[in-house]
């Protein structure tokens, strides 16, 4: 085993061991990190820039100790003076391994910028915001009568506008006067019209008639990404979407690693929710410029969020979240200005924050059932968030019953080995020739396929750069309807499958997707561990949905809704394929995309429906299956692709999968992980 330090990278999760010494740029093109330069090593482009993190990583099994990198240079001193640098980044090309360390890429120093597929679904929504405009025309002060600007201006919207018991925040009393005066006492004012906790206060004030709007946004905000919807409170129109990769990710890719950061390093909680927040500025920032807004304007705003980054965005300690009974802070819905979170945008903005479920249900399943309605629902309905941790609902007029599965980044692209965040270049459509074996593709950024005229060509600019989430279900559930991967989860020998892309990795197999190395690029592979990181995360994900149905007493469900930004690019068939989803007729597995963005969007432009989810949430029942006997054994039935045990007959009448396997117990190569060992001779 290598004594040379360990160097990991996120968000990809690629790591290897490099010389002490050795240039963190360097490290990362080794390993194929989408580390950008463009100066070469000089110092000068600084577009290597990355994020050292320190600490106690339980999730990479490394312990990162001062001295990690080498010193502060005086090129990066140079830098910093002459274009500024933010805290904490350093020069790739400049920094060299001198420890164990952990690296963040961030977004900008990425070649090839991350795709944040959590988009506005269209939708119509009552609108009926907590803020909106009111013009006035406020009495002028009189001798006789004497009173204060805030007083008449007060007396004008209750007179006007029936709005009683108005406060203001101190900054309106400071910029009052002279906005009234300009508009000679006619002055279009915000009103944040209050709520259960809070009176109808004014947020802002222009003089005369404004015929401009006000925003709020919508926040998805993800285990893995941030995503905004930034609307105009008086149409409800979406304005501008956008999203970056959750800062977080160096802390770890799923929440328990996070939870294990926390519990494992002092202040480690106060350093992630630093960092959440200085992300969610940088969104406000981006988003706000792409609308060409000032983000003065945004007065409102929404948020939905597992419980680990509801607590780790409040500033409060996950600890409690990371042991039974899993007890959250709060599970109500939260009222709070946006100053309280040192968010950038509207002084007195107003922030709600819809309830959780539970201790692993957060606030983004509230949202999808806020959009989703299952509780409305006739026939029974399964809703699957799909993400690095999945919230699952089965519901209908009856009741409605939660749970959630912690899946891990595996879906996302991550823990395998070409896997990446889904990017430009990175492969998110497979098909194999059930004859040849041989695989073609599509990347995001082109329609061609791989095998079409015209492909080189339309990868010109991205090359073809890893695997993406999407891409990697329909290459396992290709593997498997091709014959390639068995019922287990082993790839067999170019001799068992009749592939020639299948070659001895180790002690398994791998399957060859693409080689790129003629020309510079990558060689894209499907090993064993990847298989087995798939199984294992497609099994959480059937078992609790699996579990719900048992509380139901149901073997089918009428319908299933693949929720979330990710379950909108999965084909259903590959899904049901692989063993995610429980046997459905394929029309009636459907995509409700990004659907806790859409709840949270609902609860932004209506403020009525805050009241019906907080209702509805306290009516869903929580399934906790941990402690549910009966999860672990429908989790070693869905390891098998599709099942062991579930005989998916709907599914059967659509494709018919080999039922060759692939571990004979002899020979050069066992099972590996997923396909047993050989057993022991008794003496």
């Amino acid at each position: 085993m290598s004594t040379d330090p360990l160097v990991v990278f996120t968000p990809s999760g690629k790591r290897g061991h490099f010389p002490s010494g050795t240039p963190i740029l360097t490290a990362a093109r080794q390993l194929g990190v989408d580390l950008d330069s463009v100066c070469g090593g000089r110092g000068i482009c600084s577009k290597c820039q990355i994020t050292p993190s320190y600490g106690e990583f339980s999730k990479h099994g490394v312990t990162v100790e001062d001295g990690a990198l080498s010193e502060w240079n005086s090129v990066e001193q140079r830098y910093k003076d002459k274009r500024g640098l933010i805290d904490g980044r350093r020069l790739g090309c400049q920094a060299t391994v001198q420890g164990d360390i952990v690296i963040d890429v961030p977004p900008e120093s990425q070649v090839h910028k991350q795709v944040v597929r959590k988009r506005a679904e269209a939708r119509d929504i009552v609108m009926n915001p907590s803020t909106k405009l009111y013009y006035v025309e406020v009495q002028e002060p009189d001798m006789h009568d004497p009173s204060g600007d805030l007083e008449r201006l007060r007396m004008a919207l209750k007179d006007q506008w029936a709005l009683e018991n108005v406060h203001a925040d101190l900054h309106i009393l400071q910029s009052m006067q002279p906005i009234l005066r300009k508009g000679a006492w006619k002055v279009t004012v915000a009103v944040h019209l209050g709520d259960d906790e809070n009176a109808p206060r004014i947020m802002h004030i222009w003089p005369g008639y404004y015929e401009g709007t006000v925003y709020g946004l919508a926040v998805d905000l993800g285990s893995t990404t941030i995503a905004a919807h930034l609307c105009d409170l008086q149409t409800g129109d979406v304005v501008a979407s956008s999203g970056i990769m959750n800062p977080q990710i160096r802390f770890g890719e799923d929440l328990m690693s996070r939870v294990s950061y926390s519990m494992m390093n002092a202040g480690g909680s106060d350093e992630m929710t630093r960092a959440v927040r200085e992300g969610m500025n940088a969104l406000f920032t981006q988003i706000s410029i792409e609308a060409e807004i000032d983000k003065a304007l945004i007065v409102d705003a929404v948020f939905v969020c597992n419980p680990v980054m509801h607590h780790l965005f409040l500033g409060i300690d996950p600890f409690e979240l990371g042991q039974a009974p899993f007890a959250l802070g709060t599970s109500d819905a939260l009222r709070l200005r946006a100053d309280d979170l040192d968010l950038n945008i509207h002084p007195s903005a107003r922030v709600y924050l819809l309830p959780c479920i539970a201790g692993h249900v957060g606030a983004d399943a509230a949202a999808v059932a806020l959009s989703e309605a299952p509780d409305k629902s006739k026939n029974l309905v399964l809703v699957v968030d799909v993400g690095t941790n999945a919230e699952i609902l089965l519901g209908n007029t009856d009741k409605v019953l939660a749970c959630s599965s912690p899946t891990g980044p595996a879906f996302e692209g991550a823990q395998i080995s070409s896997g990446q965040r889904a990017a430009p270049g990175a492969i998110e459509r497979v098909e194999i020739d059930p004859a040849t074996k041989a695989p073609r593709f599509r990347v995001i950024g082109s329609d061609v396929w791989s095998d079409e005229d015209g492909f080189d060509e339309a990868i010109a600019t991205t090359g073809v750069t890893g695997i993406c989430g999407s891409g990697i279900i329909e290459m396992v559930a290709e593997m498997r309807i091709a014959g390639i991967v068995d019922a287990p989860g082993l790839i067999g020998s170019p001799e068992q499958t009749g592939s020639p892309n299948c070659f001895l990795d180790g002690r398994t197999y791998s399957y060859l997707v693409y080689d790129g190395t003629a020309k510079g690029g990558p060689k894209i592979t499907v090993t064993n561990r990847d298989i087995r990181e798939i199984q294992m995360a497609k099994a959480a994900l059937y078992s609790g949905a699996r579990l719900l149905m048992d509380k139901f007493e149901v073997e089918a469900v009428d319908r299933v809704v693949l929720a979330g930004a990710f379950g909108a690019h999965i084909s259903p068939k590959h899904a049901m394929i692989l063993g995610m989803i429980p046997d459905a007729p394929l029309d009636k597995v459907t995509s409700a995309g990004n659907a806790a963005g859409t709840g949270a969007r609902i609860a932004l432009l209506n403020r009525e429906a805050r009241g019906e989810i907080e209702a509805t949430v306290k009516a869903i029942h929580k399934i906790e299956t941990a402690i549910e006997p009966r999860f672990q054994e429908h989790f070693v039935n869905a390891s098998a692709i599709p099942n062991s045990v579930e005989p998916f007959p709907i599914l059967n009448s659509i494709v018919t999968l080999p039922t060759q396997t692939f571990n004979t117990g002899g020979g050069g190569v066992d099972g590996g992980e997923t396909g047993g060992r050989r057993r022991r001779r008794r003496g």
